[in-house]
């Protein structure tokens, strides 16, 4: 048990250190039109939440696939399971909601650092 807790652990830390790297990496791709769109007048707010949306959006499809996914491959590991049912509600409620939260603070941390620099030094360094 303590095994499949272990490698649970494991791959929960491991999808959320992709979400991360993913949604980095594309708010720092998008660092150029994020400063054209602060060069015409977007405030730093409207930004940070134009990129949070679009962040928890793909979240939202991501974390749907995922249970839907797993809903399915749940019959193949049940057996495998002892003293425990595989359909707990509570860890897939759990396990989502690390990743939707994952998801918010991945997209929030480069939304903040790329709304706060000028609009200038963006667009000349890409």
């Amino acid at each position: 048990m303590m095994l499949v807790i272990t490698f649970a652990a494991l791959g929960v830390i491991l999808a959320a250190l992709g979400i991360y790297g993913v949604i980095s990496y594309s708010v720092t791709q998008k660092t150029r039109d994020i400063g054209i769109c602060m060069a015409l007048g977007a405030s730093p707010g409207i930004v940070q939440r134009q990129i949070l949306a679009k962040s928890m959006g793909l979240a939202l499809i991501g974390v749907a696939a995922g249970a839907l996914a797993s809903l399915f491959v749940v019959r193949l590991i049940g057996a495998l399971l002892f003293a425990t049912s595989p359909w707990d509600a509570t860890t897939f409620a759990a396990v989502s909601l690390v990743l939707f939260a994952v998801a918010l603070v991945s997209g929030y941390l480069p939304a903040r650092r790329a709304s706060h620099i000028d609009p200038m030094v963006a667009m000349r360094n890409n």
